[in-house]
């Protein structure tokens, strides 16, 4: 178990004195939200390096008529703008077009973007839990600073002059600590919520015995227990190699059982330097509901190219 300290008002700020003076020292802050009745994903990221002043991310957002980045709705994923001086995380304007303000220590945050009239996003993240610290450096997140938590997203967007009101249970995670680029191994990112009492977290490895859950948390009743155990099992697609079935079965550290079935509405698959991620909307089918979330299904690029090729000769 870590003995990482809980999610703290100072944490809402960034954390450049801390991390030292590595190349690869690196903060963000992500956000997710979605409606689901119409498939339509969406993405908030951001990631700075202090230490050469740079910051990167931007938005996303995809529906089911394309999965490819320079085909989905919108999306805008810059990698070295200037991070702004004299701002700090907790109110803060970004090159990118994003914008984040703290609203309410550690639950509730005010988030924009501005791309004129390609994209305006208004949106507010409202905590339903407190956030999650990392219980496993095991994980893909390593020994970083990790918090996950889940909140209601309401507000809307105006996607090419489309206002698309949202309200939906989403993810937001934090992470500060060293990130090389060249680092990626295969893993998984999967969330499912059915309501703000109701959901779960299973940040998973590859093994040879299987998709492993490394991390996570199972939220009941409002009660959030962290997993102990658990697999993902996925049936993909023969040529794309994307995901059309998730399975979740995991048991918590109180010996509560989690059972999910995903079913994918739409993806985006995203670039990300060396690795790629295949992020899938998807409806959940659960034990204790219907709900909806993500899976972000991380590979690095080259061993999914070699398996793509074969599959394809």
């Amino acid at each position: 178990m870590s003995d990482q300290p809980a999610f703290t008002p100072r944490d809402d700020g960034f954390h450049f004195d801390q991390l030292g003076e590595d190349w690869w020292a690196t903060e963000t802050a992500w956000f997710s939200f979605h409606d689901a009745a119409r498939g339509l994903g969406g993405w908030l990221y951001h990631l700075f390096r202090p230490n050469i002043g740079t910051v990167a991310g931007g938005a996303w957002v995809w529906d089911a008529a394309a999965w490819l980045p320079w085909e989905v709705p919108y999306s805008a994923n810059y990698s070295a703008l200037e991070i702004p001086r004299g701002q700090d995380l907790s109110d803060i304007r970004l090159p990118t077009g994003a914008s984040i303000r703290v609203i309410e220590p550690c639950m509730r945050y005010a988030l924009g973007f501005d791309d004129g009239e390609r994209l305006q996003c208004e949106l507010e993240f409202a905590g339903v839990m407190p956030p999650e610290p990392l219980t496993a450096a095991g994980s893909t997140f390593g020994s970083a600073h990790h918090f996950d938590q889940f909140g209601r997203v309401h507000g809307h967007l105006v996607l090419h002059g489309e206002r698309i009101d949202i309200d939906c249970i989403g993810m937001r995670d934090r992470t500060w600590g060293r990130r090389p680029e060249n680092r990626p191994r295969q893993a998984a990112y999967v969330t499912g919520a059915i309501d703000a009492d109701n959901g779960f977290l299973a940040v998973t490895n590859v093994r040879e015995d299987g998709d492993r859950v490394a991390y996570g948390f199972l939220r009941r009743d409002g009660r959030t227990v962290p997993l102990a155990d658990g697999e993902r099992r996925v049936v993909r697609d023969p040529v794309e190699g994307w995901n059309t079935r998730v399975e979740i079965a995991a048991r918590d550290a109180e010996g509560r059982a989690l059972h999910a079935v995903g079913t994918p509405l739409s993806r985006i698959v995203l670039n990300r330097h060396t690795f790629i991620d295949i992020n899938t909307l998807l409806r959940w089918e659960c034990s204790d509901g219907v709900g909806h979330g993500e899976d972000q299904d991380m590979w690095p690029v080259h061993r999914f190219a070699r398996l793509a090729r074969g599959r394809r000769r």
